[in-house]
């Protein structure tokens, strides 16, 4: 099985993969199996199928990933990190992920507690504490680097915005 496999695939871990499903297949459906070597060509068979839609899930693959590449490739290009370089920047990198990754679907995202409590498969309760402690433990960070937080917001608003202070 491996042999006709390995023939037909683009590389041995694919056969295998083949191999693995066709004999599971087998196991499955071991009271199809026929007796003795008709066993053999009915494996044949399974593999076959298997092959057949490995090879059509290969191709769906290529296609999918050329046609993201066309969209990544007209895309405009990513916003510039204007705050990038700055005290604040480095404040909030410093911050564990968990709080980082708060506090970013909050103001990066735009979403709102219900919507993070789906993004993290937790509840809006437990969304709406962990928020809370995330900016506490950033407006700590903030003082503790001597940044003045009005002053931060400001200043991140006008680089963000183009607005005036």
């Amino acid at each position: 099985m491996f042999g006709y496999a390995l023939r037909r695939c683009h590389s041995p871990d694919d056969a295998a993969d083949v191999v693995a499903e066709t004999f599971t297949i087998a196991w499955r459906r071991a009271g199809d199996l026929p007796p003795g070597d008709e066993a053999r060509l009915w494996l044949y068979g399974v593999a076959r199928r298997v092959l057949a839609n490995h090879l059509r899930g290969e191709r769906r693959h290529l296609l999918k990933t050329a046609m993201l590449r066309d969209e990544l490739a007209t895309a405009p290009a990513a916003l510039p990190a204007p705050l990038e370089g700055t005290a604040v920047a480095q404040v909030f990198r410093d911050l564990p992920d968990v709080d980082r990754e708060l506090l970013a679907l909050v103001a990066w995202e735009g979403l709102g507690n219900a919507e993070i409590a789906k993004v993290l498969g937790c509840s809006r309760n437990a969304v709406s504490i962990r928020l809370h402690r995330a900016r506490k433990r950033f407006a700590r960070a903030l003082r503790a680097a001597g940044i003045d937080q009005a002053q931060a917001v400001r200043t991140a608003h006008y680089k963000l915005e183009g607005s005036r202070l």
